[in-house]
């Protein structure tokens, strides 16, 4: 058996009139993210530590920001296409390390929520799956509110 790691990284800018969807849960707050798909930054940053792991590029490879396809669509759908691509490359996942620096809303009575959406998501028990969030201290674009950045790494094991 092949032990692989992946990382994966996101940010996306938060404007108003979008939603903050994070993890696949949507947060009540008055900014959401400025992108492409859903703008999900968490989901985004897992499925470029997937691809990685397996060395099958980034997110943008598969899933163009300017394809119409891919217009405001939720990003658990993109999770799991790439979870089908982990499947093919007779990959499984062992675990999974989240950390979300973000400097508003506060994300502690999410993270459960989120933690059990990505479990039931890949397959993988609960205590498989960690998310932790972080703030930047009011120290650059995060930290001034303007962005959120996710940090994610992946175990995997390939036959």
């Amino acid at each position: 058996m092949e032990i692989l790691i992946g990382s994966g990284y996101d940010l996306h800018r938060l404007v108003r009139k979008r939603d903050f969807i994070l993890g696949g849960i949507k947060i009540d707050y008055n900014k959401g993210f400025l992108a492409h798909s859903d703008g999900d930054v968490l989901f985004h940053a897992l499925i470029d530590s997937l691809l990685g792991a397996l060395a099958l590029g980034d997110i943008g490879g598969h899933f163009p920001d300017k394809s119409a396809e891919y217009k405001n669509i939720d990003s658990s759908v993109l999770l799991k296409k790439t979870l089908e691509l982990v499947a093919q490359n007779n990959a499984r996942i062992g675990n999974i390390d989240i950390n979300v620096i973000c400097q508003a809303p506060k994300l502690a009575p999410y993270i459960l929520s989120i933690r059990e959406n990505i479990a039931q998501l890949t397959g993988l028990a609960l205590n498989k799956v960690s998310v932790k969030a972080k703030t930047k201290e009011k120290v650059d674009a995060v930290g001034k509110g303007k962005a959120v950045e996710v940090f994610c790494s992946v175990l995997l094991y390939k036959d």
